[in-house]
């Protein structure tokens, strides 16, 4: 059988236009092993043309689809057909597992990793991304993800360092640590779906240092709590009400700042004054009553049309970023009009004073879905502890209000 040609190919699809019946024009000689097939099918208005990989195995034919043509020419399909089916069809395996075989580069690892964040729902892809996509350019988007060695991941996040940005470093070294450890599990991952392999014999960044740690131990006194709630009720300078109304509502409720930023109008429940996170960092449901005071608060704001009770100021239909409360917080803090801390210690307060105020540590846990390592709580206990939250945040709203009462609101000038 002669090879084919495009000339062929186009007085065939004019044949099949024509005549109305479907062609298969096979490519060469190959029968009773497998060769490459162009199969043309006559349609109302059109006649499809599909490059198959055909295979004859244990006295039975089997077909997989490659792709279309012309969008694939016919030398296209001969190189892919060469390199991914050729040899599997010669060694008598299945061509139905046959994958392609080009392996993947830098840009594609790290598309890849980013897209499992996303199919995992977790909220750090977009900063991942971000990050990845300046990374990629200086180690080089098309070149094999297997050929990065760790010399060059040290001279990328030295400068990083150099220039006084530790914690940048240390996102950087982490978020190339995480894509290539990724791509090493997802070769044989059958869950993944990625078309490309890595086949990476190491992780460039394992033998890299992290940046040491260093526990938080700020917190706001009572005096820096009210100092600054007072403020975000009325701020010395213009400000974007989303931003101090969420910093608000932390402080009121001790949450996590990246889920109080993305709070939706679906997640608010006002009759029973519930806040419910159906997926958080630690990947638990998280439900929490939250106190009169910030049930009030919550009832002042109105969602925009997008849903979002704190939306960007940039863009309404997505909600305020965490970085830019962190910004905000930062910006304030180095004017000196508010206590100096982090959105982190906010926290981290929540949990000292509502201590204070009598609501026990288990509570205080649960409020703010810490998670909880021993056996009991992890596979057995499903109580919501619902009633018990009502309770501590019912006292931690009575401390609240009583500091707030030493010190009257702000009035704006």
């Amino acid at each position: 059988m002669p090879r084919l040609t495009d000339t062929a190919i186009r007085r065939a699809v004019k044949r099949v236009e024509i005549s109305q019946k479907p062609e298969n024009l096979p490519d060469g000689e190959g029968r009773g092993t497998g060769r490459l097939v162009l199969a043309l099918k006559p349609m109302t208005k059109r006649v499809t043309a599909s490059w198959l990989a055909q295979q004859w195995r244990e006295g039975k034919r089997s077909k997989k689809k490659m792709g279309t043509y012309p969008s694939m020419s016919l030398a296209q399909a001969r190189q892919v057909f060469q390199r991914d089916y050729a040899d599997m069809i010669q060694k008598g395996r299945s061509i139905r597992i046959a994958t392609d075989t080009r392996l993947g580069t830098v840009e594609d690892l790290f598309a890849g990793y980013v897209a499992s964040l996303k199919a995992a729902n977790k909220p750090s892809w977009k900063d991942a991304e971000k990050s990845l996509d300046k990374i990629a350019s200086t180690l080089g988007r098309n070149r094999l993800a297997r050929e990065s060695e760790p010399d060059e991941i040290v001279e990328l996040i030295r400068p990083i360092y150099a220039r006084g940005a530790k914690s940048m470093a240390d996102h950087v070294r982490g978020y190339i640590h995480a894509a290539y450890s990724w791509g090493m599990k997802s070769d044989n991952d059958y869950r993944n779906s990625s078309p490309r392999r890595f086949r990476i014999p190491f992780n460039p960044a394992s033998g890299i240092p992290t940046e040491p740690k260093v526990p938080g131990t700020r917190w706001l006194s009572e005096d820096e709590f009210v100092k600054l709630y007072r403020w975000l009720e009325c701020p010395d300078v213009s400000v974007h009400p989303s931003y101090t109304r969420a910093m608000q509502l932390i402080m009121l409720t001790g949450q996590r700042v990246e889920e109080i930023a993305r709070l939706h109008v679906d997640q608010w429940n006002a009759q029973e004054r519930i806040i419910d996170w159906s997926t958080t960092k630690n990947r638990q449901p998280h439900a929490v009553p939250v106190p009169s005071l910030a049930a009030e608060l919550m009832e002042s704001i109105i969602p925009n049309s997008f849903g979002w009770f704190f939306p960007s100021a940039k863009d309404p239909s997505r909600p305020v970023s965490h970085n830019t409360l962190y910004a905000f917080v930062w910006r304030q803090r180095d004017r000196g009009v508010i206590p100096n801390a982090t959105n982190r210690d906010l926290r981290r307060t929540f949990k000292t004073l509502a201590g204070k105020a009598g609501v026990p540590k288990e509570i205080r846990d649960r409020l703010q879905n810490h998670a909880m390592h021993d056996v009991s709580s992890r596979h057995y206990d499903r109580w919501s502890y619902m009633p018990e939250k009502r309770a501590g945040m019912a006292k931690w709203d009575k401390f609240v209000r009583a500091m707030l009462a030493t010190k009257p609101a702000r009035t704006a000038a």
